[in-house]
């Protein structure tokens, strides 16, 4: 196996690693980097820096809840007759490290114990019956690649130093590791190496309680952090952690501006919303020759120096130079030019809960076991046999079952415990946007803006989104359903209007899309029609181009047939008008009656009052 010394390259992820071995409260460190790049290899090899007692687990993806959090040992239950507790993935890795290979692709009810666990910095096991408290501190190590989706924000936000994604296409670096994986490697070398490096983490941590950071530092840190549209209090605390962590390490007792360079790239960088303002652009005018009046000047001497805005203005005041020359030195070389477009980026964190949860036979989290038949659903085993257990020798006596092997579990169908589970599948939200007519392009950029804005939360709970697009013979699926902000973005960007207004088309193609996502498991639907009610192709005309123009009354019967289909199959709706006043006829009140649903008149509707609309049904 190739030791942490001997890894060529990311050296940023080498140096976030070191930190976290320096100071456990930083939480952890995440490494997105491309496949091949090594960042797996770096991530286990992590242990070599590590005492030799630290603990290091790493946690399958494909991992059960009574693997993660604990449960009930079987074999020992069996073999002992006493109900005997084994503990799970994350209270193993208590007081080491716990590491996740492609961490975007763990279960999100994994996630949700992982995260859990580290806001408690303990487990709770309530399941089967069982309730104990396992203590579970442990530093997390995450990598990923990210092209395979995004990690869940929650967790992130737990975890001090995310490295930034960088591309490993350098020539000579790659040109080493191949001379290094294939030539040989003096071992006695490697261990030297790795000693040197454990005492210098050793001495790192003998000198973290004595390095010291000032104020106005700490004030630096926090302003770079509202400038770069970092939100959370826990990022102020693990940047000015990892400041003191980097001057620990270089055994300084003061934290300098290096330390904090280092901060901002390894904390604060990665969470970036937006760029920051130079503050030499408001400088670039020539100065003003007239004095300042002295009005003002008289106020500002009799007003006291030891209210709350005079020291807010001080503050102010005192940092800039500061703040600009830190910030935009440790910026200048690492932020994205696309930084609102990154999957790392903190976005504004949707209200919590549990939306669309029901409990089930078949799917999502378990929860608990009831009676039940082995047809009826999933067999929860444990607790059948622990519903068993007790019957044994009253049945190994009973004359029906004499002759049974002693080895043998003797079960009833009274035992049969079948699994419950909690299922949360979100809501498909099927965006149905007029494209013809003079209004078109104004529909589809509304519809975009609120296509996007609903996926930047998505995740969350667990919706997705799809956009039907209707002119011309027929309605189009734009984008079909989704969680993707990147793949919206790609589906969306023509946008074709102009033509018919096929509105029955675009009802049945909705009405299709609905039915084959209740297969995957989406239960709930929502219509969303941007559009001003009027329809002018029929539904004929959508399979047979030759087919006649239809009827006004052919055309209302078709709208209302799929309209009370539609609401027969539970499918909520909204329609939101764009059409103003003088020109309207009231069609789109209409529609909205006819699929059981909700008429908002939106003219000039903006993307937030369209996602307002839809959530708020």
């Amino acid at each position: 196996m190739i030791a942490f010394t001997d890894i060529v390259g990311m050296d940023l992820a080498k140096q976030a690693l070191m930190l976290l071995a320096v100071d456990s409260e930083l939480g952890g460190v995440v490494i997105p980097s491309a496949v091949g790049s090594g960042k797996s290899t770096l991530a286990r090899a992590f242990a070599d820096i590590l005492p030799e007692s630290t603990p290091f687990v790493e946690l399958p993806l494909n991992v059960t809840e009574d693997r993660l959090i604990g449960g009930v040992d079987l074999e020992a239950t069996l073999a002992t007759g006493l109900r005997v507790v084994q503990h799970g993935v994350l209270s193993k890795a208590h007081g080491g490290v716990l590491y996740v290979d492609s961490l975007s692709l763990l279960d999100s009810s994994a996630v949700s114990h992982v995260m859990d666990a580290m806001s408690r910095g303990e487990v709770l096991v309530e399941r089967e019956g069982l309730s104990e408290v396992h203590p579970a501190k442990f530093m997390l190590v995450g990598t990923y690649d990210p092209t395979d989706g995004e990690v869940r924000m929650g967790l992130l936000d737990r975890i001090g130093i995310i490295v930034p994604f960088t591309a490993q296409n350098d020539y000579r670096a790659r040109k080493k590791i191949v001379k290094m994986v294939m030539g040989t490697r003096d071992a006695e070398d490697t261990r030297d190496e790795l000693n040197m490096l454990a005492g210098f983490i050793n001495a790192a941590k003998e000198q973290l309680p004595h390095v010291s950071i000032t104020d106005d530092q700490i004030r630096a840190l926090i302003q770079t952090a509202i400038s770069l549209g970092v939100e959370g209090n826990r990022v102020d605390i693990f940047t000015v952690r990892a400041a003191i962590a980097s001057a620990a390490l270089a055994q300084r007792s003061d934290v300098d501006e290096e330390d904090m360079k280092q901060a901002i790239k390894l904390v604060l960088i990665p969470r970036a919303t937006r760029m920051p303002e130079k503050e030499a652009e408001s400088n670039e005018a020539p100065p003003q020759e007239e004095m300042p009046p002295e009005e003002p000047e008289a106020e500002d001497e009799e007003a006291p120096s030891d209210t709350p805005d005079a020291e807010a203005e001080e503050e102010q005041k005192e940092t800039p130079d500061m703040i600009e020359e830190l910030m935009m030195e440790a910026i200048e070389m690492e932020l994205p030019d696309n930084i609102l477009n990154i999957s790392l980026a903190s976005k504004k964190k949707a209200t919590t809960g549990s939306r669309g949860e029901a409990l089930n036979n078949k799917r999502g989290r378990f929860v608990r076991s009831q009676p039940g038949e082995m047809r009826s659903g999933k067999v929860a085993l444990i607790p059948t046999l622990i519903s068993a257990a007790p019957w044994q020798e009253t049945r190994r006596r009973d004359s029906k079952m004499a002759g049974r092997p002693k080895t043998a579990l003797l079960i009833t169908k009274d035992d049969v415990k079948i699994k419950r589970f909690r299922d949360k599948s979100g809501t498909l939200f099927i965006f149905m946007v007029d494209a013809s007519g003079s209004m078109a392009l104004n529909r589809m950029r509304q519809a975009k803006g609120a296509v996007a804005s609903l996926l930047q939360n998505a995740y969350v709970h667990r919706d997705q989104v799809a956009l039907i697009s209707f002119r011309g013979k027929q309605a189009q699926v734009l984008l079909p359903p989704s969680q993707s902000v990147d793949r919206a973005k790609r589906e969306l960007d023509v946008l074709p209007t102009g033509g018919g207004t096929p509105l029955a088309s675009a009802l049945y193609l909705g009405w299709e899309t609905a039915k084959q996502a209740r297969t995957k498991g989406i239960t709930q639907v929502m219509f969303v029609l941007i559009t001003d009610g009027r329809g002018n192709i029929g539904l004929q005309a959508t399979f047979d181009p030759t087919a006649e123009k239809a009827t006004k009354e052919e055309l209302e019967k078709e709208v209302e047939a799929l309209s009370l289909s539609i609401q027969a199959d539970g499918v909520a709706a909204i329609v939101i008008d764009t059409q103003m006043n003088y020109l309207s006829r009231g069609e789109a009140p209409k529609l909205a009656q006819k699929l059981g649903g909700r008429y908002f008149y939106l003219p000039n509707a903006k993307a937030e009052q369209i996602v307002e609309a839809a959530m708020s049904f």
